[in-house]
């Protein structure tokens, strides 16, 4: 069914409709694990989904896989992101005829965003805009399809010239044959409902459906606005970044925020009835916002259906559940679900449907240009590197390009030894202190309920050039409670640990609860979270000119340094995980000190 006749439908009928967004997930147990959460949250009452696109079109196939399994299976209306990026006429075809065989009949036209670390150019023989898209499908299928184009509020607030050409090329595209708008997320309502007036003088009738975004931890906001570029009301921020370190307390303080503003635009006279929410793959910020704004039963429906077989990996021999469960599938389905819901924005569980880019669509350095050169500076020396990551470790520096915040609260207990690590040559990107039972509701170190009980085991991921990993490996495997994973940038792993599990680093003990582990280190995640690593080190080397000195020494780290993470398994010694270290570090000097090294990289 199309998506226009359904908001007809629902005008008629004088309702508020919602919808949701998903991404293709980057593993094949996440995308199994994503069906299944579409289907837990299809009891949300959503009127339809819409799957995206991903940058450079690098998951169309599970795009369409997704499309084709919603539709026929699953059963819930769907529709399908389209994009001219990295899309010649036939591979456009070919997304358009799969489409129409599954029965899909909506499908969203985007000009798209570039491959990462490239500049947006058209592909030969494709399309050049979004408006080329939208004519092509009306030449080629006539009003088979309903089209969706984005529409973009942001824009309201450019230079009256600017937003005037903005509206022209939005009328454009409409005029062309689009049935209706999808927006951009916000979070500033009063600029919404000016540009929905806007919109409406400009003589454009067609819905518009306005994109909403859960707040689900204060990283994560702080990184959708900015990868969004939009402006944040400052009242968001009054109210939010008191919390940062407490995700629990940030989401619920973003639902009501986020949930205000919905009732702003549902009340406010412009014709909108329906939300679209942008889920990132996850259940729990949508769910709490719909029961926010009284949307759905806060207590799930029972039905008396016999369970079936999950289509995830290890469920698949699954023969025998408890007899308890026997009329709450979902709720025995969803006994996983708040294992990608981490504490003070973690992650890390590559079987999550939200595992991969963070925003779904592509990885990318935040600062621009100007802002990184003033961060940075032009390091032309591996010492002047080391001192950037020492400086952030100290608070001195407040990003780096692994890095778009400053360091954690929690950084500062191990603030010094990490600077001295960098100092050493391991340029550490990720860390955290060992924690031996500190109460929940600690300033630093806690998440979770009340009166509970929290844990960690000490964590260390770095990047370090060979001669020095090899002078490390012997002082780690010298110590038992030592695991680590060693990678390239080709993907050549190298582990000391002997299980094909998970290895759960962070957990919290609480009334009434079972056992919450909520991070866990794995090798498959760590592979997948490799590629991202090292692009973020080709990215910062892509600010400077090609010949520069230090273009060439940045690309010359990621060509040539591994990227390793190491946990210290025994909780209850804080410093051990150190160690191996400072002795690596100690046997590099003593052999370097009476011959420096002629090349920088191999400090």
């Amino acid at each position: 069914m199309k998506i226009s006749h359904k908001i007809e439908q629902a005008a008629k009928e004088d309702r508020v409709w919602w919808s949701f967004e998903y991404f293709p997930p980057r593993t094949a147990q996440g995308l199994q694990n994503l069906l299944d959460r579409i289907e837990r949250m299809r009891a949300l009452g959503p009127e339809f989904i819409d799957i995206t696109w991903n940058a450079g079109g690098r998951t169309s196939e599970l795009t369409s896989e997704l499309v084709k399994t919603c539709q026929k299976l699953i059963g819930i209306e769907t529709c399908m992101h389209l994009t001219c990026t990295g899309m010649p006429k036939e591979k456009v075809d070919t997304a358009l005829r799969e489409a129409k065989q599954h029965g899909c009949r909506n499908v969203l036209a985007l000009r798209g965003d570039p491959p990462v670390g490239k500049e947006w150019e058209p592909t030969e023989g494709g399309f050049r805009y979004g408006i080329d898209l939208v004519r092509h499908i009306r030449a080629e299928y006539g009003d088979y399809f309903d089209i969706a184009v984005a529409g973009y509020p942001q824009t309201h607030l450019l230079p009256l010239e600017d937003r005037a050409l903005e509206m022209q090329y939005l009328k454009e595209k409409v005029d062309a044959g689009a049935n209706f708008i999808f927006t951009q997320m916000f979070y500033d309502v009063d600029m919404f409902i000016d540009w929905v007036k806007a919109v409406r003088a400009a003589g454009i009738t067609i819905p518009i459906v306005p994109g909403i975004m859960p707040v689900q931890t204060w990283n994560g906001f702080q990184k959708a606005s900015s990868m969004a570029k939009i402006t944040v009301p400052q009242a968001f921020l009054d109210e939010l970044e008191p919390h940062k370190n407490n995700d629990e307390k940030v989401r619920e303080i973003g639902t009501r925020l986020v949930a205000d503003l919905c009732r702003r635009i549902l009340a406010a006279d412009i014709g909108i009835k329906g939300l679209h929410f942008y889920t990132m793959n996850l259940e729990k910020g949508c769910r709490l916002l719909l029961e926010e704004l009284n949307l759905v039963p806060r207590v799930e429906v029972v039905k008396p259906l016999p369970w079936r077989q999950s289509l995830t990996p290890n469920r698949r021999t699954e023969n025998i559940r408890p007899i308890f469960w026997a009329n709450r599938t979902r709720s025995y389905l969803s006994r996983t679900e708040n294992w990608d819901e981490y504490p003070n924005g973690r992650f890390g569980d590559s079987r999550s449907p939200a595992y991969g880019e963070l925003d779904g669509y592509g990885v990318w350095i935040k600062q621009s240009e100007e802002d990184a050169l003033k961060l940075w500076d032009t390091p032309t020396s591996i010492d002047q590197i080391r001192k950037l990551f020492s400086r952030f470790c100290l608070g001195d520096l407040k990003a780096l390009p692994w890095s778009d915040a400053a360091p954690s609260s929690e950084t500062s207990v191990i603030a010094q030894p990490l600077a001295q690590l960098n100092e050493l040559g391991f340029l550490t990107i990720n860390s955290q202190p060992a924690v031996d039972g500190a109460r929940s509701d600690d300033r630093i170190h806690g998440w979770g309920p009340a009166n509970g009980y929290v844990y960690q085991k000490a964590y260390l991921e770095f990047f370090v050039p060979p001669e020095l990993l090899e002078m490390l490996i012997p002082h780690i495997e010298r110590d038992i409670n030592i695991t680590y994973y060693v990678i390239n940038n080709r993907g050549d792993l190298r582990t000391n640990t002997h299980s094909d599990g998970p290895n759960a680093v962070t957990w919290g003990v609480f009334p009434c609860k079972e056992i919450i582990q909520p991070t866990i280190v794995e090798a498959i995640s760590f592979m997948a979270w490799k590629d991202e690593a090292y692009e973020l080190g080709r990215q910062w080397a892509k600010l400077y000119d090609p010949e520069s000195p230090t273009r060439k020494l940045i690309d010359g780290v990621m060509d040539t340094y591994y990227l390793v993470n190491v946990v210290h398994n025994d909780y209850k010694k804080p410093r051990a995980i150190f160690e191996p270290f400072f002795k690596a570090g100690a046997d590099y000097a003593a052999k370097h000190s009476a011959s420096p090294p002629a090349n920088g990289l191999a400090n």
